[in-house]
C-alpha cells in the first residue's frame, strides 16, 4: 500500500465516517440469476448478476446513485443512523428501493416497500469525496481525480474480511464476486453532514464509490427478512449487522408513486 493510499484511509477515518453505508436495492438489458442458495430454488429470492445493468445503470452507478441519496438527507434524520426503520421511506422514487445500513454495529429495522419496486444494497462500501481541507489530500502529479479518488476507495473496500446476505434465509453465493467501483460522479450534500464529513461542502463536489453491492428484482408481496453481515477493522466494533424486516405491498389508493407505470414497463422489459 503507498503513501497516497495511507493518507487517504487515514483521511477518511478522521472523519468519523465508518465505511459501513449498507443499504439494501431488474434489469434492462439481462434476467435476473438465481445466485442464492437454498433449498427451494425456484421460490429463491432473484438476484441481478454484477456485471449487469439493472433498470439501464451498472453495478458500480447504481452505488453512486445511493451515496447521492444518503447525502441528500440532514444527519438527523439520515436513514444510517435509523434505528427502527422510520426514515427507510424518505426521497424514494423510481423503480430501485435503497435500503440503508450502519457505521457499524448490529440493528434491525421494519419498513414497507411498494410492489415492483428492485432492492440495492451495498454490503460493505465506501464514498471518496473530493476536495477535503487535508492539504496532502490531492492527486500526485500525472494522476487523474478519479484514478486517486478510486485508489483510495479501494483501499478501505480491500479491508473486507467476510461478507454474507441472507433473503428470507436463503444465502447469497460468492458474495465477494459483487464488488463494483463507480466513475468520477458529481453529488451535493446536506450542509449538516459536515459535522461527520469534513470534506462535505454543501455544494456540488466531486467523488468516487467502491463497495460490494446487490441488486434484488422485486419480491412478491407480503412479509420478507433481510439480514447483510460484514467484517472489517475499519467498521466500527469490527462487524456489521443489520436486519431488515420488510412488508412488500401495493402502495394505498392515492398515495401511488408517480414512477409506478414506469416501474412496471422497466420490470416486463427486464423479463423479456
Amino acid at each position: 500500500m503507498n503513501s497516497s493510499i495511507t493518507t487517504q484511509t487515514k483521511s477518511f477515518l478522521t472523519k468519523g465516517l465508518m465505511p459501513a453505508l449498507v443499504a439494501t436495492a431488474i434489469l434492462s438489458l439481462g434476467v435476473a440469476s438465481p445466485a442464492l442458495a437454498g433449498e427451494d430454488k425456484e421460490n429463491s429470492p432473484e438476484i441481478f448478476p454484477p456485471q449487469s445493468h439493472p433498470y439501464g445503470k451498472t453495478y458500480g452507478a447504481w452505488g453512486a446513485e445511493w451515496y447521492k441519496w444518503v447525502y441528500s438527507f440532514p444527519v438527523t434524520k439520515n436513514p444510517i443512523q435509523d434505528l427502527t426503520g422510520e426514515f427507510g421511506s424518505l426521497n424514494q422514487s423510481g423503480p430501485v428501493w435503497f435500503l440503508a445500513g450502519t457505521f457499524g454495529g448490529m440493528v434491525e429495522r421494519t419498513i414497507t416497500i411498494p410492489t415492483g419496486k428492485g432492492i440495492f444494497l451495498p454490503i460493505f462500501s465506501y464514498f471518496n469525496d473530493y476536495p477535503c481541507p487535508d492539504a496532502t489530500f490531492h492527486p500526485a502529479p500525472g494522476q487523474t481525480l478519479e484514478a486517486f479518488l478510486a485508489e483510495g476507495a479501494a483501499a478501505v473496500i480491500d479491508t473486507a474480511t467476510a461478507l454474507a446476505v441472507q433473503v428470507d434465509g436463503v444465502e447469497l453465493q460468492h458474495p465477494f464476486n459483487y464488488r463494483a467501483a463507480s466513475h468520477l460522479v458529481t453529488f451535493t450534500a446536506d450542509p449538516s453532514w459536515v459535522a461527520l464529513d469534513s470534506c462535505v461542502t454543501g455544494k456540488p463536489q466531486k467523488g468516487v464509490s467502491d463497495g460490494y453491492w446487490v441488486m434484488l428484482a422485486p419480491l412478491p408481496k407480503g412479509e420478507h427478512t433481510i439480514h447483510i453481515l460484514a467484517s472489517s477493522d475499519v467498521l466500527v466494533g469490527g462487524l456489521l449487522d443489520v436486519t431488515y424486516h420488510i412488508t412488500v405491498a401495493k402502495p394505498p389508493h392515492g398515495d401511488r408513486d408517480q414512477d409506478d407505470d414506469r416501474d412496471r414497463d422497466d420490470d416486463r422489459d427486464g423479463r423479456r
